[in-house]
């Protein structure tokens, strides 16, 4: 009877053994996430800064962001400045980063100004990647966007094959901020090295504005009679130089290459206006900013061991393309 209940006793004590163990908490290390599906908490928020709010410009990349995080299980949010205004970008951000959120999303209206805020994020553990327009020298991990001195090649020869590779062209773009510079570098390397009857006579700052944007065309215009092309680098501008055109006088004289599918370019695209558009992956831009974020938050990014184990292995640019826009394919650019 004894050796009955002792053996009774060890089944029963063995049972609850295989029960505690199996059921015991885990201690998961970040990469049992990815076993289980990359997966959040809503409560885990994400939040994505730009410059100038309001323009259509940002919405693909904002879509891109909540497809991310509607995957993934997290939740977003989306600041701006209202203006193209560098202190007022500069307050958002900091006020975005006394929230703690679980990562940053970050378009810099100036590649220097923002590094001490940026670099105080990521020294508080709130990991940063930048995209469309970087800050080179800060701490972010990434940036995510259109290679733009590529860009710019990609209109010198657009430019190039529309005005049988000879003529005068005005660039007007915005000069202090990165992603412009490296297109206009880029588009004024290819004009000088490949096209000797080209060139370009004038740079203005058209400050990221319909209106400037039309004043600046149209001083060109008369400041350069013999003008036959304007390459505008920036999404908003685009509609100006087109109007300036019309009023003018110089429309199909004037060849005008844009940045961006906003509906006003894609318009003009489509009634002859504007010959060409360059689109870039913004919805990439979103997309893989928030897949880049969750990554870092969650500690799924390993660490190179070369580097004694203290870098992440994350690619520090990605590029997400550029496709030129014309007449021929404008219809597929339409939101839907």
């Amino acid at each position: 009877m004894n050796k009955l209940v002792l053996l009774y006793g060890t089944l029963v004590l063995g049972f609850l053994l295989i029960v505690m163990i199996y059921f015991r908490p885990s201690q998961l290390d970040p990469w049992d996430e990815v076993d289980r599906g990359l997966q959040g908490d809503i409560g885990e928020q994400y939040v994505m800064v730009t410059f100038q709010a309001g323009i259509d410009y940002w919405k693909p990349a904002l879509k891109g962001f909540e497809d991310a995080a509607e995957a993934l299980g997290v939740s977003v949010d989306y600041r701006g400045s209202t203006q193209r205004d560098v202190h007022e970008q500069m307050t958002v951000l900091e006020q975005v980063i006394a929230r703690k959120p679980a990562g940053i999303a970050l378009t810099s209206i100036d590649p220097e100004a923002l590094t001490a805020s940026i670099n105080k994020a990521v020294d508080a553990g709130i990991p940063v990647v930048l995209f469309d327009s970087g800050a080179t020298g800060s701490k972010a991990y990434s940036f995510l966007g259109t290679d733009n001195y590529n860009a710019g090649v990609v209109a010198a020869h657009e430019f190039a094959k529309r005005m049988d590779e000879h003529g005068d062209i005005v660039i007007i773009t915005l000069p202090n901020q990165q992603n412009h510079q490296q297109r206009v570098a880029g588009f004024q390397d290819t004009i000088r090295d490949q096209y000797p009857q080209m060139r370009v006579v004038a740079i203005k700052d058209g400050k990221g504005d319909v209106v400037v944007s039309r004043d600046m065309a149209t001083e060109a215009m008369e400041d350069y009679p013999d003008l036959r092309g304007i390459f505008i680098t920036e999404a908003v501008g685009g509609v100006g130089v087109g109007q300036a055109v019309i009023s003018t006088g110089n429309l199909g004289r004037v060849t005008i290459i844009s940045f961006d599918t906003d509906k006003g370019t894609l318009d003009m695209i489509r009634d002859g206006v504007i010959s060409a558009t360059l689109a870039q992956g913004t919805w990439n831009m979103g997309y893989w900013s928030l897949l880049f974020l969750f990554h870092l938050h969650h500690g799924l990014v390993p660490l190179s061991a070369s580097a004694g184990g203290n870098q992440q292995l994350l690619p520090p640019n990605v590029d997400t393309g550029v496709t030129v826009v014309t007449r021929d394919n404008v219809e597929d650019y339409y939101a839907r």
